[in-house]
């Protein structure tokens, strides 16, 4: 029978590499000069430090579109809420978002159910199966689930006939 499992993962190199992009446009910007910005990655967490909120904003925007440019969606990055740290500087955690939780798992599986093609949604760990009896049902059921509004990117992949 052919199935396909559903996935949100983050390659991580790219997300060093886009790290690595956002620190070298800080040294060279103009409006960073003189100050004390930095970014940083210990597993799935990104900390940014910087002087102050319009920094800190600036920083959002580039890990943003240096993250985008290396392919990586935008939707991966969950931003926490802004502290203030030592020093009159502004500190904000970042999580990748990594795997299907539950709610999500059931978010999927339900939504599957109820498009009514025929194909089935069963969850394993922290991706989702589906399974079909056609390619064709496969396929319509990667597009109803493009169109879900769903707040974190999902991968196709090992797609097998």
């Amino acid at each position: 029978m052919p199935s396909f499992d559903i996935v949100s993962k983050t390659d991580m190199p790219e997300v060093n590499n886009a790290l690595d992009g956002v620190r070298r446009e800080v040294t060279q910007r103009y409006d960073f000069k003189g100050s004390s910005c930095e970014i940083t990655i210990e597993g799935e967490i990104i900390t940014i430090l910087a002087d102050d909120d319009l920094k800190l904003t600036q920083m959002q925007e580039l890990l943003k579109g240096h993250v985008t440019r290396r392919g990586i969606d935008a939707a991966a990055l969950d931003f926490g809420k802004e502290e203030a740290a030592s020093g009159n500087m502004v500190r904000q955690q970042v999580t990748l978002k990594q795997g299907i939780d539950r709610e999500l798992a059931k978010k999927i599986t339900t939504a599957v159910k109820q498009s009514k093609l025929k194909v089935q949604a069963a969850v394993q760990g922290d991706e989702v199966r589906i399974t079909g009896k056609k390619r064709d049902d496969l396929q319509g059921a990667i597009a109803m689930l493009k169109e879900l509004n769903i707040e974190q990117p999902l991968q196709f992949e090992n797609f097998r006939d």
